[in-house]
């Protein structure tokens, strides 16, 4: 990738003249195309100018050492829906609670989804079958591929900073026996300490101010959806990294929630995610119209936040934000074509049952007090679940496989119990390869055995999964009991311990301390933007 362009090619003032050139073309264009008045009601939930106005002035007054671009009219702003779409009458009161209920089992599931016509002309989107290649743990000191990035069309002093950060990583100084961090967790523990203390140093964050609640700033903190929400929330109450000023930033979060997004504008019965990813692009389309970070980098420097299944498939309506855009997504698919490794980070889907309370029922037995082999209960969705039923479910008494956990046996014991009582615990995906019982099982220092091909594992940037879990292929289902009794008990011990030490790792705090899974997320998006940076 060639260097930025220096100053005295490309000034900030001409950048900045000619976006104003170009957003006045485009505002001009759009609103010929837009001449004729608006059929929808003009309460339509989804206008975008109604969740898309400035909440706070800071935003702008933040601005004010770099002229914002023109701002677009709200005619600019309306999403043009299908023919057909209605409203959903209480799109805007309380919100409902989440569709993923606690099963009589414990355990949580997402609900049918729809049947999802292609967002544009052809084929509906269809999982290749490749094999996984985000669990390759040979030569643990390498950064993950760079993908192509944009180059950015004015150099700032943030970029310097990740310029020095990244000569930094690489020639990170050897730890040793670091008493908060366990080494065989981690593919290089040394790289891992020297960019996480960059991250703590420099790095400064701006959100951006607009967009209504309830899509924007509205964090859901409860249930399978929580880790967008807790991050949402942590993320905005920040005061070491993020700042007012966007000038000094070197990441920009996009502050919607996917799972609010298919609350407030998914027509139940429609059988389409269209009307979503209008509104995202129309979101990115405002933000890059109104500020000129955006188009600086072309969104390299911009990301958001997303754990319902849906999040990746609403970019597909605006190139930057699928092609350059950080993407944290706990749908971390590589199948998909959207899931970019080396770029996209792997969001940890953390199910929590109780918001005031996140560290409530975290631990379990020792290891030698774990009778149950393998455990493994839920709905059976997906292309996994109802072969791991066929194959194990009620056939072997060391495979505790289940559908739902029968009702004599809750009785006794119940779904968190078994986690808590096994030395395995099963983590098959679902209708999507991502799984919140892969954290569960973290939390209840039960070994997690994850069967998801073309899944890119939560942290795999930074952790070397095979150190705490084991991951089979799906067409070894049939050999899972031979797979786990073939493990020496040392290794299961080693493994089961490790469990215990990287839970720390993956859990949520009121207030964020260091190393905890807020601060994990957040390193795994600086770890991306600081790998786009090209050395001389």
């Amino acid at each position: 990738m060639p260097s930025p362009l220096p100053c005295n090619l490309l000034t900030r003032r001409r950048a900045l003249t000619a976006c104003a050139a170009v957003a006045a073309l485009t505002a001009a264009a759009a609103l010929f195309l837009l001449a004729t008045p608006p059929t929808e009601d003009p309460t339509h939930p989804y206008l975008l100018a109604s969740l898309l106005h400035n909440t706070s002035n800071q935003a702008d007054s933040a601005a004010t050492s770099q002229p914002p671009l023109p701002s677009t009219s709200i005619l600019q702003l309306q999403t043009n829906l299908p023919s057909g779409f209605t409203t959903v009458p209480s799109m805007f009161l309380v919100p409902s609670p989440s569709p993923a209920e606690n099963l009589d089992d414990g355990s949580m599931e997402e609900t049918d989804p729809p049947d999802l016509k292609p967002i544009s002309s052809g084929s509906p989107i269809r999982r290749s079958d490749i094999n996984n290649k985000g669990h390759d743990m040979k030569d643990h000191a390498m950064l993950p591929p760079r993908p192509e990035v944009p180059v950015p069309l004015w150099s700032t002093a943030a970029d310097e900073e990740l310029i020095y950060a990244k000569k930094e990583i690489t020639i990170a100084p050897l730890v040793s026996n670091d008493p908060d961090l366990h080494a065989p967790l981690f593919r290089n523990v040394s790289v891992f300490r020297r960019s996480y203390e960059l991250m703590e140093r420099l790095l400064k964050v701006f959100v951006y101010h607009d967009g209504a609640k309830p899509i924007f700033h509205s964090p859901e903190l409860k249930g399978i959806y929580a880790s967008e929400g807790w991050f949402m929330k942590l993320m905005e109450g920040n005061q070491h990294f993020v700042v007012r000023d966007p000038n000094r930033a070197h990441l920009f979060y996009l502050p919607y929630s996917s799972r609010q997004l298919e609350h407030n504008l998914y027509v139940p019965g429609s059988n389409t995610i269209e009307p979503l990813s209008i509104f995202v692009k129309k979101y990115i389309d405002f933000i890059s119209t109104k500020f000129p970070y955006w188009n600086r980098t072309k969104g390299a420097d911009h990301f958001f936040v997303a754990c319902h299944d849906w999040g990746p498939y609403t970019t597909k309506l605006h190139d930057e934000l699928r092609k350059n855009t950080i993407k944290a997504l706990c749908n971390a698919d590589l199948s998909e074509g959207v899931f970019i490794h080396g770029r996209d980070v792997s969001l940890p889907e953390t199910f929590l049952r109780s918001p005031r309370r996140p560290l409530r029922g975290i631990g379990g037995k020792p290891a030698a007090e774990r009778s149950i082999l393998a455990f493994f209960a839920g709905q059976m969705h997906g292309r996994v679940r109802p072969v791991l039923l066929q194959y194990w479910g009620g056939k072997d008494a060391d495979m505790r496989i289940y559908d739902r956990l029968p009702h004599r046996i809750t009785r006794r014991m119940n779904y968190i119990q078994h986690m808590k009582s096994s030395k395995y615990c099963i983590c098959p995906m679902g209708y999507e390869v991502n799984s919140p019982r892969i954290v569960e099982a973290i939390y209840y220092e039960c070994v997690p055995v994850i069967i998801a091909d073309n899944f890119v594992l939560p942290f795999d940037d930074a952790f070397n999964w095979s150190a705490f879990s084991v991951v089979i292929l799906e067409k070894d289902v049939p050999k899972l009991k031979q797979i786990l009794l073939e493990i020496p008990d040392d290794q299961y011990m080693a493994m089961q311990s490790n469990v215990q030490r990287v839970q720390k790792h993956f859990i949520w705090h009121p207030n964020p301390i260091k190393y905890d899974i807020f601060h994990m997320i957040l390193h795994s998006i600086w770890y991306s933007r600081v790998n786009q940076i090209q050395l001389e």
